[in-house]
């Protein structure tokens, strides 16, 4: 059954602060809980950059945006692998997680202040429905996946999303770095 990739994505997006809710308030279910959410986070950013991203670009007249929101899913990135790395009982664990939960909470606010109406407005249903199996389908494909999973590929996908030029030369690493230092800036 197809869905509206706009409704998609605000259901991971609620979904995602449920969980917010739940390590902040369940110490105890955090080591259970830190892998649905870095997974779940992990999926939903590499489908929206490979599927909806260029779409909202092209199709929405969405590049500023679509290029701040990358920007966004990097540093995300860069905070979930941290967050992942911390020790679900120690001190540095609550301070790790909320500087995720401010991360994310700020670009799903742009998000859906920004991007996605403006999807809504310029992309025809049929073409929204479109994007929603796409979307889906590639979250899917990524679930189990981590921040740190990310291939060259998808780094290459995300500097054309955040309309970073120069680095089909890189190296992954060199490419991390690259966007990265784009995103902090």
């Amino acid at each position: 059954m197809a869905a509206d990739v706009v409704d998609l994505i605000m259901q991971d997006h609620r979904e995602v602060e449920r969980l917010f809710d739940e390590l902040k308030d369940n110490p105890e279910k955090r080591v259970g809980l830190l892998p649905v959410l870095t997974t779940l986070l992990s999926a939903h950013s590499r489908a929206e950059e490979s599927e909806v991203y260029p779409a909202a670009a092209a199709e929405a007249d969405e590049a500023d945006e679509v290029a701040h929101s990358q920007e966004e899913h990097v540093e995300a990135d860069e905070l979930l692998a941290k967050l992942a790395a911390t020790d679900p009982e120690s001190a540095d664990f609550d301070k790790a997680l909320q500087k995720v939960i401010d991360a994310v909470s700020h670009h799903v606010e742009e998000e859906e202040t920004k991007v996605l109406p403006g999807m809504r407005a310029n992309l025809s249903e049929e073409r929204r429905m479109q994007l929603g199996e796409a979307f889906a389908a590639a979250r899917k494909e990524h679930l189990g996946d981590q921040p740190d999973d990310i291939t060259r590929e998808q780094l290459l996908q995300q500097a054309r999303n955040a309309d970073v030029s120069g680095v089909s030369s890189l190296d992954k690493d060199q490419l991390q770095k690259k966007l990265r230092q784009e995103a902090s800036e």
